[in-house]
């Protein structure tokens, strides 16, 4: 029987929980760790499951068909791998989802209930209460329309907020206003006051929430990023920070991470800063995921439907 190694740059601790995870979903596979195995024991191998795999390690498997990544998010994988033209499969799975859109509505509740404010009240003394509005009277947009995108969008419209969606290709998602394409998104943009990014890492996305765009959104605007750093304009959300055209940013993605001890935003007032935590991939049902698609091509020879290399996504 052909063999799967496991390809991380996680830390051990990490790598020997998802080998674990993996060996108890697939009983009837042989699964090494990359480094763990020889060089004869690497040429049987066909499919790699990877976490951040240094890619002079894929080229050590000279058989391998394909890949199947560990984490939702794969335009650092598509970027490291180059001309690398083995079909790569990103993991979809239902609990990132629904922790995503837990995250997604547990801050946007966080801005929509003023928490920033009572917290600067708190450290000033105050004691002042701010009007409540109710969720139907505020609007929310959700860059991205994916999996995750798409969760976030309804949990969201089940609290009772106003909820409008924008992704490239058009979408329908029950109860949330959908837009699509280039042309809509200063539309979309100008009628939120929350703003919620989804959206995954593109050539097309990255810089995407530039000085132009976020000047799009009403006075007062707040923007909680869960995708990628790059899709906004880091000096150009600082700017329309300082002047209180955007008035909070939570912020759990960045350009660089950690975040450098340097960086601007640990210290701004208008700006929460979270460690990457909005959703972790669960190894648990993520291995259960994982088997499936292994034991599907085991079965069939079919390999999963995997990345638009195009795309990104």
């Amino acid at each position: 029987m052909p063999r799967i190694a496991l390809v991380t740059r996680i830390p051990p601790e990490g790598e020997a929980l998802w080998a674990d995870h993996l060996a108890r979903a697939l009983p009837g596979e042989r699964i090494g760790i990359f480094r763990d195995l020889s060089p004869a024991e690497r040429a049987e191998v066909d499919i790699a499951i990877v976490a951040n795999p240094d890619p002079a390690d894929l080229a050590e498997l000279p058989n391998l068909v394909w890949v199947q990544s560990l984490w939702a998010g794969v335009e650092r994988l598509v970027a490291e791998l180059g001309d690398f033209r083995r079909p790569i499969v990103r993991l979809v799975d239902p609990e990132l989802a629904r922790t995503m859109s837990e995250a997604a509505l547990a801050w946007t509740y966080y801005l929509f209930r003023d928490m920033p404010a009572y917290a600067a009240q708190q450290r000033q003394r105050i004691w002042h209460a701010r009007p409540y509005r109710r969720p139907s009277r505020t609007r929310v947009g959700v860059l991205g329309l994916g999996e995750l995108g798409a969760a976030a969008a309804l949990r969201l419209r089940e609290a009772g907020f106003d909820v409008r969606g924008w992704s490239r290709s058009p979408k329908d998602i029950p109860g949330v206003v959908c837009h699509a394409g280039e042309e809509t998104l200063d539309r979309m943009l100008a009628e939120v006051e929350i703003l919620v990014c989804l959206l995954p890492l593109t050539h097309q996305t990255r810089g995407l929430l530039d000085a132009r765009r976020l000047a799009r959104l009403p006075e007062g605007a707040q923007i909680i990023n869960f995708a990628r750093g790059p899709i906004i304009d880091s000096p150009a959300l600082l700017e329309a920070l300082d002047r209180g055209h955007v008035s909070h940013a939570v912020l759990d993605v960045f350009e660089v991470e950690p975040l450098p001890e340097a960086s601007p935003f640990w210290d701004h007032p208008q700006v929460t800063v979270l460690p990457h935590i909005s959703a972790a991939t669960d190894p648990e049902t993520a291995a259960v995921i994982v088997a499936g698609h292994v034991q599907d091509y085991r079965a069939t020879g079919a390999i999963p439907p995997s990345v638009d290399l195009t795309r990104g996504y």
